[in-house]
Parts: structure tokens; sequence; C-alpha cells
């Protein structure tokens, strides 16, 4: 087995769960936080925004950092920074203020995006350095893992734990968030792998022009990204307004919504387990195909419906899919990009795939708040859900009509 037997994967491995039980804590904790100070749509939604919005402001200088740097002490850097600003969270929680207001909501925004920027630096290093890590024949493997990882800590356990905690004190998810990067820090620290060579400095405007004149010649992988952009615009709008749907269409308190997104998490981690194999069977185009034919349905079980348990399926298969997708596109980009350039196209990739979540994010907010005095709370809540469902059909069958592997 790939983590017996390989040290630095193992450590990897271990940072990887450590610090997504702490992004699941704070995923479920921070729009939770943003509701308990403030029930206007558009406020809560700026939240997400913020955070989500360093990958369309830094994910292409990123990756030329990435490139240039030592990718291994990047992130032990950007741990570091991210459980400084999670005490910031901390402090911000424990002085949240009486009644609806809007000062609190900017700060904690303010805070998510300076997270957002750390997590930029951290994943396209991460990303780039797990080449390093495994033998090329384990990569599938070795994402399937982390990917797996990743689900069962930050969204099965943590969320239901972040729901806990919340009841019975507001700043203890992020407490534990803050003690989750510190730990993770150190455990990235501790790889030990061959020194990087790093390459010659020239100016930045030519490194990036190299990783796009790169890129602009790989047609797939420009149409996956767009692809992904896409996707994360419309999974941003359905998670924006999640927080809003869960407590006020299927009544569920903190822990309940914790449980409702862990329930979401074991189909994650059916997807991390199975997608290898399942790649391996049907090979990578027919296993995309797959992903997207059920990315739709989820949207329409959530936007239709009115049941916990409806919900809790929509989750499931939404990231099984989601799963299927990533464990193929990702390990596929990791084995066809140049050492030389990973940072940079993926940075550039993720530009195009996750810059689009801000704007998603917006949008979502937007939906519900331009739809509610014409159409009710409740069917403005289910109003980006339908939406989203729609553009995923149309990527569908996109995705039926030109992909090709």
């Amino acid at each position: 087995m790939l983590i017996a037997r390989n040290r630095n994967f193992r450590l990897l491995f271990s940072s990887t769960s450590v610090s997504n039980l702490g992004d699941g804590v704070s995923a479920m904790a921070v729009p939770w936080l943003a509701s308990l100070l403030t029930r206007d749509p558009l406020l809560i939604a700026l939240v997400p925004f913020a955070a989500s919005l360093p990958w369309m402001l830094f994910a292409i200088p990123a990756g030329a950092l990435v490139d240039r740097s030592d990718r291994q002490a990047l992130m032990v850097r950007a741990d570091i920074l991210r459980m400084l600003l999670t005490v910031g969270i901390v402090a911000l929680a424990l002085r949240m203020p009486e009644g609806d207001s809007a000062w609190p909501v900017l700060a904690l925004a303010g805070l998510a995006f300076l997270l957002g920027s750390a997590e930029v630096v951290r994943d396209n290093a991460a990303q780039t350095f797990l080449p390093a890590v495994v033998e090329p024949g384990d990569l599938e493997t070795a994402n399937g893992q982390l990917w797996s990882a990743e689900q069962v800590a930050g969204h099965f356990i943590g969320p239901p734990l972040a729901g806990f905690l919340i009841a019975w004190a507001v700043p203890a998810p992020f407490v534990l968030d803050a003690v989750t990067f510190a730990l993770a820090a150190w455990l990235v620290w501790a790889i030990a792998t061959p020194r990087r060579v790093l390459p010659a400095r020239r100016r930045l405007r030519e490194e990036l022009a190299e990783g796009w004149h790169w890129l602009r010649g790989q047609a797939l992988l420009l149409r996956l990204a767009v692809m992904l952009g896409l996707i994360n615009f419309m999974h941003m709008m359905w998670l924006t307004v999640l927080v809003l749907f869960s407590q006020e269409i299927l009544g569920l308190n903190a822990a309940g919504h914790g449980l409702l997104l862990a329930v979401g998490a074991c189909g994650a981690v059916l997807g991390g387990m199975l997608g290898p194999r399942v790649s391996g069977r049907l090979g990578a185009t027919a296993t995309v195909r797959l992903a997207l034919c059920l990315m739709p349905l989820p949207f329409f079980m959530i936007g239709l419906g009115a049941h916990p348990v409806l919900a809790g399926l929509a989750l499931f298969m939404e990231a099984v899919a989601g799963m299927l997708w990533n464990i193929v596109t990702v390990s596929w980009r990791q084995r066809m990009i140049p050492d030389a350039l990973m940072g940079r196209v993926n940075a550039l990739y993720r530009f195009f795939g996750w810059g689009m979540m801000p704007l998603g994010a917006l949008a979502g907010g937007a939906v519900v708040a331009l739809a509610e005095p014409g159409l009710g709370r409740e069917l403005a809540l289910r109003m980006p859900y339908v939406i989203g469902g729609t553009g995923m059909f149309v990527l569908a069958c996109y995705g039926a009509a030109r992909l090709r592997f």
C-alpha cells in the first residue's frame, strides 16, 4: 500500500488530512458565523466571494512563485500564516456584537480573503510537489487517497464537529482550525526529498508568457480549465445559499447542517476509493463524461425538494461526481505538464477553473436577493439550484460532444 511503503507520502497524506480537518471545520463554521451576524444574503455571499477571490487575482503570479521557489517551504509558510489569520477569526468571534451588523461581516470577509490568498500559494505548491513525492505510476492512487483524506477529514468529520463545537462555543471551531494549521506545517516540514534545483530567475512577464504559450498549445487542457470554471461557478451558487436553505427550508440547526455536509462527504470518500478503478476500467474520457452526466441531478434534487434526506442524497451524488472528475483530470495534468512549468501552468489552469468561484458566490446571493421580492423567500432560495442544474445539463451535453482524452 502506497501510504505504508512511502514515508514522504505518508507525511504529506497526514498533513493533508490534518489541514483539511481544519478546513472542514471552518467551511461550516465561517458561513454559520456570517449567518449569526446578518441574514442579508448579499452580505453572507460576500464572505465566500472574498475567500475565493484570490484564485482570480493571485493564481497566475502564485504559479510563477511556486516554480521559482522551494515548494515544500512555501507550503510550510502558508500554513503558518493561515494559523495566524485564523487566530484573528477567533478574536472576531469572541467580540461578536448583538443584532444584525455589517462591519463584523466585512471584517470576516477580509480575513477570509487573506486566508484564501495563502491557500492559493499552498494548494498550488502542494499539487506541484506531489510528483516529487510519488512515482508517476502512483499518481492516480496518490491523488485518490489524498482526495479521500480531504473528504473524510474536511467534509465527513469537520462539518459535524464544527456544528457541535459551535453549539458549545462559537469561537471553538476556529481555535481547532488554528491548531490543525500548525500541525500541518510541522508534518510538511518533516518531509525529506532531494532539494529541487531552482531555475534562474527571469522577468516575471517572460516566465508567465512561457506558461501561457505552453497551455495555449494544449487544446484539451485549456478546454478542461474553462469547463472547471463553469462547474465551480455553479457549485458556488449552490454552496453560498446552502446555509440559508438548510436553516429556513430544511429546518436544520448547526449540528444538523454539519451532519448534512458529512453525508455529502461519504460520496466523496466513495468516489475517491473507486475513482482509480472506475478510470482504469472505463478510461479517462468515459469517466469524465460519467461525472458530467451526474452533476446536474443534485441541483434539481435540492432545488425541487424540501427534505433533509433528499438533500443529503444530492450532496452525496454531487461529491461522487466531483471526485471522479478530479481524480482523472488532476492526475492527467500532473503527468503531462513539464516539471519546470508545473507551477505556472497549474496556476493558469486553476485561474480559469477556480477564478470563477467568487463570481458564482456573488451570483448565488444576488439571485436570491433579486428574486425574493417577486417570488418570496422560499422560491428565491431555490432559484440558484434550478439555474445551476440547467447550466450543468448544458455542460454535460458539451462534454459528451467535445471531450476526448
